[in-house]
């Protein structure tokens, strides 16, 4: 097989790159080793920024987003048993962000590549990215038992964290910053309608609590706990009794019940690796970058990725000029540090650590005071929350 951009992975940085370039004229083929039924139904993000909405709707795959999203204009921080709402559009000039889960992106974007993109090979497992210092590097993959070759001009490497494509960097040459943190997010999905029409993000002595949503009927939320937690060690009654412990206010607000039907445990983690190109392979998305989910911020990087990519590969086929391609890893970066400055921020705001002193306790109170009582860093928190620039 040959295409002049190969694509590792059909999660949503895969599938929008895939779709960009053919909106640019540029062909592409993407390798995903899962079926289609489980990229449609794995559960992650449901946050998109402003500008990840704007690609979306541009790229033509926003009409069942705007018909079925959650517009939010804002957030509510939760602590001392006190409520304060987060104003974005008030603080960014208009922005807002969406609520739409990525599997519905995932499922749009496959839609839309399956009926006008380029080939999309599910079942179709890379096994190694050869020749990328070279000018035609290839993908060694296994599709239907059988070990093909796809040659390409350009891959990129969407595969996530554990793929093959950030291996074909040489050691030499990569540079990794990671921390990894002592608590994860015991996430449950309740068939209830949410109990708060926008966020809320509660730091409470016992934890983080944050309460999401997936649609009008079906809640989201999310506990503080150690690391090493089994989901199933906490019945549905002690799952609820904690949430409202850490959601408590002191006026008459309370949490509505109803049945869970989902229960798992996300670790947290920030990690970086630098560089994001190796001559003639680029790496996007989780591929490349890792955050703790508390900043909202992992498949709008990815976004934020790839958009730049296949700005610099329109430039160019365009016009011959490999200045933006050049500039694809700094360029990402400077976006990818932001973010991952702010999920840092906003992680060791709300969570409370094993060992923490109350010295520490306190200067987290100070900082959501500060939060709540100046219009400067509320506007910093809106402007990140609801996104950096791309590009």
């Amino acid at each position: 097989m040959r295409t002049t951009v190969g694509i590792i992975g059909a999660g949503p940085a895969g599938l929008l790159l895939a779709c960009l370039l053919h909106n640019a004229g540029i062909d592409s083929v993407v390798l995903e080793s899962r079926d289609r039924a489980y990229v449609e139904r794995r559960q992650r993000a449901g946050i998109l920024e402003q500008g990840t909405v704007d690609v979306l709707r541009a790229a033509g795959a926003g009409e069942r987003m705007d018909r079925e999203g959650l517009r939010h204009d804002g957030i509510e921080l939760r602590f001392d048993r006190r409520r304060h709402r987060v104003d974005f559009p008030a603080l960014t000039g208009g922005k807002s962000v969406m609520v739409y889960a990525q599997t519905e992106v995932c499922k749009d974007l496959i839609a839309l590549q399956l009926k006008e993109g380029g080939p999309l090979l599910f079942e179709a497992e890379a096994l190694a990215v050869e020749g990328a210092e070279t000018g035609r590097p290839r993908v060694r993959f296994r599709h239907e038992g059988v070990e093909d070759v796809l040659e390409c001009d350009y891959v990129v490497g969407c595969d996530g964290f554990w793929g093959v494509a950030r291996k074909a960097v040489p050691a030499g040459l990569s540079r990794t910053f990671e921390r990894t943190y002592p608590f994860g997010w015991l996430g449950i999905l309740a068939d209830v309608a949410p109990s708060h029409d926008e966020l809320v993000y509660a730091r409470h002595d016992r934890g983080f609590a944050l309460l999401s949503m997936r649609s009008p009927s079906v809640s989201r939320l999310y506990l503080q706990v150690p690391a090493d937690t089994d989901a199933e060690s906490w019945s549905d009654e002690e799952i609820w009794a904690e949430l409202e412990r850490r959601f408590e206010t002191d006026d008459d607000w309370t949490l509505r019940r109803g049945p869970i039907t989902q229960k798992s445990v996300t670790p947290m983690r920030s990690y970086v690796h630098e560089p994001m190109r190796h001559g003639r392979l680029f790496l996007a998305g989780d591929a490349a970058h890792i955050v703790p989910p508390t900043g909202a911020k992992g498949l709008n990087l990815a976004v934020g990725d790839v958009v730049t990519l296949a700005r610099a590969l329109s430039r160019r086929t365009e016009t011959g000029s490999d200045d933006l391609l050049d500039a694809y890893s700094a360029t990402c970066l400077r976006r990818v540090w932001q973010a991952e400055r702010f999920s840092y921020e906003m992680t060791t705001l709300l969570h409370r650590a094993p060992d923490a002193t109350p010295f520490e306790d306190r200067l987290q109170a100070a900082r959501l005071d500060r939060i709540a009582s100046s219009r400067a860093a509320e506007t910093d928190l809106a402007e990140a929350y609801t996104g950096f620039p791309i590009g």
